[in-house]
């Protein structure tokens, strides 16, 4: 399984509510539907562990991918580019970065 996690701040125009409540009639759904993704979950950041100063991302998606040939079909869609422009309203310069776990060692 691979791990796409992307780091991100809204474009300073974009209203924090509308981005929110987009993503959770809009692109949660839609993302965790795709045959190719076995979870996707969206974290608004509060804060750097341990310290007070603000961390340098407002949020984080974090989607399992179970197959990244078939997630490249699923997002090639009509449907996923159109939410993908949508996430492009709001974002500003999302980071994209794709990611595979190291098991701990003894671990099957």
């Amino acid at each position: 399984m691979s791990r796409l996690i992307v780091m991100f701040n809204l474009q300073s125009s974009a209203d924090v509510d509308a981005y929110e409540s987009w993503a959770a009639a809009t692109d949660l759904p839609i993302v965790r539907n795709l045959p190719s993704v076995d979870g996707f979950t969206l974290h608004r950041i509060s804060g750097l562990f341990g310290t007070d100063a603000p961390a340098p991302y407002q949020y984080v998606e974090i989607i399992d991918i179970n197959n990244l040939d078939t997630f490249g079909a699923d997002v090639s869609t009509d449907t996923m580019q159109k939410v993908a422009a949508e996430f492009r309203g709001f974002a500003d310069n999302p980071v994209f970065m794709l990611s595979d776990e190291i098991p701990a060692a003894g671990a099957a």
